[in-house]
C-alpha cells in the first residue's frame, strides 16, 4: 500500500500548535461528556504521544471532590486492557488536577487562575486551551469569566465549545454576539464531533483524490443522495432533555448537514481551514429554504410486542408532546452541479438498526439491452464498521448471461487491520491543539445552517395541528416512508435483491 503525502495547510492556518508546557482546562469536568468523551480522548492522545510535552490537564466544575475522587471519575470510562496501558494511565492521571468553583461568579475563576499560574510559575508565556464540556445555558457567563479572570497576559488562549450552538437563528446569533467581543473567531473552536469521524474526514480524499468519482459526481449521473442516522434505542429516561430539541435540532441541523456540505462542495483551493469552510458555506447559501411539503416527522410508539415503551411513556417527557423522534427532510442545492438532485436527510431513534451512512444512488442504465437491471450505489458507512462499497452489476459465472449485484468493498477493519482508527474526539482535540480549524464550524457557516432550518422549526413548533406519525419501536420508521422516498426518485428495489458482503449464486437480479 503506497502512502501519499497530503500538502499541509497553507499559511492562513488560524493559529500555531500549542507549545510544550501548555495547559488544557476542562470545564464541566464532573459531567457525563467529560468522563465519557473528553478525558478518554485526551488519554488516547497521550497514549500515542500526540500531546505537547509537559502538558497539564486541569478540571473545573461545581462538584466538590478530592483528588482521588476526581481521578476515579475521569478514568471510569477509559479502557485498560493490560499492564502497559495501566502504567500509561497512571502517568496520565499524574498530569491531571482539579479545582472546584461556580460558573457565575468571579471567585471560582480567580481560584482557577491562581492554580494555573502556580503550574506556569517561572514561564515567560502561558498557553491555555479551555474545553467547555458544559450545557449551552452557561456558555456565555463561563466564556466571559474566563476572558476576565483566566486569559493569559502573555501567550495565547483558545476555547472549544460544544453544540448545540443555539436552538434557532435568533438564539445562535445571540450566542455569537455575546462571544465576539471577548473571543476572536481564530480563538473559537465550535466542535461538531461528526466532523472528527474517520469516514467523514476521508470524504475529501474520496471526492477529490479519485477522478472516476469526480467525473460522475453531478446531476447528470446521480439520482439522489441519502444521509441516514439511525439509533436502536429511545430516549431511555432522558426524554425531558431531548424534548427541548427534537431529532431535527439534535442531529439534522448540525451532524447530517455538515456531512451534506462535504459531499456536495466544490474542490477547495487547498486543504487550509478557510478554503474548505468557504466551499461548505457556498453550498449552504445555494440551498433554498426547506418546504414543509418535503418533510416527514414521526414519533416512536410501543414496540409491536409491547416490551419497549413509546416516547410519551417516558415519565420525563411532557404530556402530549409533539416532539419528533424521527424526521426525513428533502433539500435541494441550486447550482450547476446539483440542481434537481434531492438530498434526503433521515434521522430517528428507536429504529430497527444503528448506523450512520451516506447512500449515493446513480441513475438508471440506459434502457435497451437490459431489463430491470438495478441501479449502482456508492455507500459510505460512517459508523459502525467504517466502510466504502460500490454496488454494481456483473455477470454471474456460468453459461448463461444472468446478471447479479455485487460490490467493490473497502471495509476498514479488514483493509487497515494494523492501524489505529482514532475516536472523533481524539481527532478534533488534536486539531484544536494544532490550531487547525478545518473540522470546526465557522460563524458564518453556523449562521447559514440556522437560516436554512429555522423557518421549518418554527413552523413545526407553532402549528399545533401537526402531529408526528407514530411508528413502532424497532421499526424502520413511519409506514409511509418508502412511498415518501419513492416520490423523490429513490429506488429501494436494490435492498430486497442485494445481500452484502456475499452474493448467493443463481440469484438473478437483471436479465438480458
Amino acid at each position: 500500500m503506497s502512502d501519499t503525502i497530503i500538502a499541509p495547510p497553507s499559511s492562513n492556518q488560524a493559529a500555531p500548535p500549542l507549545p510544550a508546557d501548555s495547559i488544557i482546562i476542562v470545564l464541566g469536568a464532573s459531567g457525563d461528556l467529560a468522563k465519557k468523551k473528553t478525558y478518554p480522548a485526551l488519554f488516547g492522545l497521550f497514549r500515542y504521544g500526540l500531546l505537547p510535552d509537559g502538558i497539564q490537564i486541569v478540571g473545573y466544575a461545581r462538584t466538590k471532590m478530592d483528588d482521588d475522587d476526581y481521578k476515579k471519575r475521569i478514568s471510569s470510562y477509559i479502557k485498560v486492557p493490560d499492564d502497559a496501558v495501566k502504567a500509561k494511565l497512571d502517568e496520565f492521571l499524574g498530569m491531571c488536577s482539579y479545582v472546584a468553583g461556580t460558573y457565575d461568579t468571579d471567585e471560582g475563576f480567580q481560584k482557577l487562575d491562581k492554580h494555573l499560574a502556580d503550574i506556569e510559575a517561572g514561564r515567560d508565556e502561558s498557553h491555555r486551551l479551555f474545553y467547555l464540556a458544559l450545557p449551552p445555558t452557561v456558555f456565555i457567563p463561563v466564556a466571559q469569566h474566563l476572558k476576565k479572570n483566566c486569559y493569559p497576559a502573555n501567550g495565547s488562549a483558545r476555547v472549544i465549545i460544544e453544540k448545540p450552538f443555539g436552538h434557532d437563528l435568533e438564539s445562535s446569533r445571540e450566542l455569537q454576539t455575546a462571544l465576539q467581543p471577548i473571543w476572536t473567531e481564530d480563538e473559537v473552536f465550535r466542535i461538531d464531533h461528526y466532523l472528527g469521524k474517520e469516514m467523514v474526514k476521508n470524504m475529501l480524499i474520496l471526492r477529490f483524490g479519485n477522478e472516476f468519482f469526480n467525473a460522475s459526481w453531478n446531476k447528470n449521473h446521480i439520482s439522489s443522495v441519502q444521509i441516514t442516522f439511525k439509533e436502536k434505542f429511545g430516549t431511555e429516561g432522558r426524554g425531558g432533555y431531548f424534548d427541548e430539541f427534537g431529532i431535527i435540532r439534535d442531529v439534522m441541523q448540525n451532524h447530517l448537514l455538515q456531512i451534506l456540505t462535504i459531499i456536495a462542495m466544490e474542490r477547495p483551493v487547498s486543504f487550509s481551514a478557510e478554503d474548505i469552510r468557504d466551499e461548505k458555506v457556498r453550498v449552504l447559501r445555494a440551498m433554498p429554504l426547506i418546504d414543509p411539503k418535503n418533510v416527514v416527522i414521526g414519533q416512536y410508539d410501543k414496540s409491536v410486542d409491547g416490551t419497549k415503551p413509546g416516547y410519551t411513556d417516558d415519565p420525563t417527557v411532557p404530556e402530549g408532546s409533539r416532539c419528533p423522534t424521527f424526521a426525513a427532510i428533502v433539500l435541494y442545492i441550486k447550482n450547476d452541479r446539483w440542481d434537481g438532485v434531492p438530498f434526503i436527510l433521515k434521522a430517528g431513534k428507536a429504529l430497527d438498526s444503528a448506523k450512520v451512512e451516506v447512500r449515493v444512488q446513480y441513475k438508471d442504465v440506459t434502457s435497451g439491452i437490459f431489463k430491470d437491471i438495478p441501479r449502482n450505489e456508492l455507500v459510505l458507512r460512517i459508523q459502525p464498521d467504517e466502510s466504502v462499497y460500490i454496488k454494481m452489476n456483473t455477470k454471474l459465472p456460468g453459461l448463461t448471461m444472468k446478471t447479479s449485484v455485487t460490490e467493490l468493498d473497502l471495509t476498514y477493519n479488514r483493509r487497515f487491520s494494523d492501524l489505529h482508527i482514532p475516536e472523533a474526539y481524539e481527532a478534533l482535540i488534536l486539531d484544536a491543539i494544532n490550531g487547525d480549524h478545518s473540522n470546526f464550524v465557522r460563524d458564518d457557516e453556523l449562521d447559514a445552517s440556522w437560516k436554512l432550518f429555522t423557518p421549518l422549526l418554527h413552523y413545526l413548533d407553532e402549528s399545533k395541528d401537526i402531529v408526528p406519525a407514530k411508528y413502532p419501536y424497532g421499526s424502520r420508521g413511519p409506514a409511509f416512508l418508502d412511498d415518501f422516498l419513492a416520490s423523490y426518485g429513490y429506488s429501494r428495489e436494490l435492498d430486497g435483491m442485494y445481500q452484502w458482503p456475499t452474493t448467493k449464486a443463481g440469484k438473478t437480479n437483471g436479465k438480458i
